[in-house]
């Protein structure tokens, strides 16, 4: 698996923002199968970053109904990665 598939996208909300600013800490939608080590590494190389810490959290797909068929959300997995003090990602 290469880089640009372990980051899916970045997930930019109210409380993302608020720790990007206070933390320095940045939350990513990534592969369900990356592990840290692959995150750190991918959020290294693609913003040209130093990783202090990586935090994971899987996330189950809400039942949802539409008529009378049942069915799910797609199960995700988030990434929140921490960077050095020195670092910046301009995204966010």
């Amino acid at each position: 698996m290469d880089d640009y598939n372990i980051i899916i996208r970045p997930l930019v909300t109210e409380q993302g923002m608020h720790f990007a600013n206070t933390k320095n800490a940045y939350s990513f939608e990534v592969n369900k199968s990356a592990n840290k080590i692959q995150i750190r590494n991918a959020v290294e190389k693609l913003y040209n970053v130093k990783v202090k810490e990586v935090r994971t959290a899987n996330y189950m797909g809400k039942p949802r109904r539409r008529g009378r068929d049942f069915g799910r959300t797609a199960s995700w997995k988030k990434a929140v990665v921490v960077l050095g003090d020195d670092y910046h990602i301009d995204l966010f």
